[in-house]
């Protein structure tokens, strides 16, 4: 059997829920969509997410939520963390921190799918190795199911690429968030695991990475301290369309999305 996943790159502020709200249930209607996989840690006024928050993108379609590094902006996503499966935050924050780093959770159709959420160390800020903390959590988790995805949430090009490397037959897909803007390398790696280095921004597009370009441009060119606020104005969804076989686990396709508010 075949399961449709679609993965959905970072949600920025309220332009990206409201997209969300009127675009996702159709869309996933429209494509077959089994199982639906979103990173939320920008979702609450563009830095960090809310229990409240989580439970508007569950209502939309949204089956998981992974977080970054903007995880623990909001304290209110503690008790979510710590109460709600679907839910996740990077697997290599220390052992002590609250919440898991991966989740299996049961599609529309078809067999279980595992999520993993993995945060990466060039450019960020120190955290335990991503390599390692996916390796013990593939011990675990492919004994439950062979459908496993890995959001590898990163700054540097480089690292996301070898992640899906490393993973290229072990899991079904990598896909890399974090920079908010989508990349043109979409393919499945040899051994059959599907892999993008950055699946983009659901949010505001005529922007600076989804805060207002005046805001940014100000603190780029005087150096001083700045609000930056979520911009409001060409709001689309990005992610991409992966179609992998529900026995091997392993990709057939994968193709980038992007829905506007025209659509």
């Amino acid at each position: 059997m075949k399961i449709n996943v679609m993965v959905i790159g970072d949600i920025v502020g309220k332009p990206g829920r409201i997209i969300l709200k009127d675009k996702l249930k159709p869309f996933i209607a429209k494509e077959d969509i089994h199982f639906c996989i979103a990173n939320g840690e920008n979702a609450a006024a563009g830095a960090g997410i809310t229990e409240d928050i989580a439970a508007e993108l569950f209502s939309y379609g949204i089956d998981v939520i992974t977080t970054g590094d903007h995880v623990w902006d909001k304290k209110e996503i503690i008790h979510a963390l710590e109460t709600n499966k679907n839910i996740i935050r990077p697997a290599n924050y220390s052992p002590l921190a609250i919440g898991k780093g991966y989740v299996v959770a049961k599609p529309r159709r078809g067999e279980p799918i595992g999520v993993i959420n993995l945060l990466g160390r060039v450019f960020m800020k120190p955290i335990d190795c991503p390599f390692r903390a996916v390796d013990e959590i593939l011990k675990n988790i492919s004994r439950e199911t062979n459908v496993i995805f890995v959001d590898m949430h990163a700054e540097a090009t480089s690292e996301k690429i070898a992640m899906g490397w490393y993973l290229d037959g072990k899991v079904s897909a990598v896909v890399g968030t974090h920079t908010h803007v989508p990349t043109a390398d979409e393919r499945v790696l040899p051994k059959g695991t599907a892999f993008i280095s950055d699946l983009g921004m659901t949010g505001p597009h005529e922007s600076i990475l989804g805060r207002k370009i005046e805001c940014v441009l100000k603190a780029i060119v005087t150096q001083m301290p700045t609000r930056f606020d979520v911009a409001e104005k060409d709001v689309r969804i990005n992610g991409v369309k992966i179609i992998v076989d529900g026995q091997t686990g392993r990709a057939d396709s994968i193709k980038r999305i992007e829905v506007k508010e025209g659509d």
